[in-house]
């Protein structure tokens, strides 16, 4: 999916700051797994992880989480 956003010149925020930012604030309401909000991020996941535990943030992880990361690992050929 491809969605344009206008945002004010004064945010200062590059394409790459506004992924990551999206990806955490989707991965703290739970609306999306780790392994998820790495890849929207766009950084590998031990990357995200640093991220979000510099910001105070736990890791929310489940046996479901732990099943979709798997399976985005089979899918990618490991």
């Amino acid at each position: 999916m491809q969605i344009t956003i206008d945002l004010p010149d004064s945010l200062h925020l590059s394409e790459a700051e506004l992924r990551i930012e999206l990806a955490i604030a989707l991965f703290q309401q739970e609306r999306i797994t780790l392994g998820s909000a790495s890849q929207l991020a766009g950084l590998h996941q031990i990357e995200f992880q640093r991220l979000i535990a510099s910001r105070g943030i736990c890791v929310h992880y489940d046996v479901e989480d732990l099943e979709e990361d798997l399976n985005s690992l089979r899918q990618d050929g490991w």
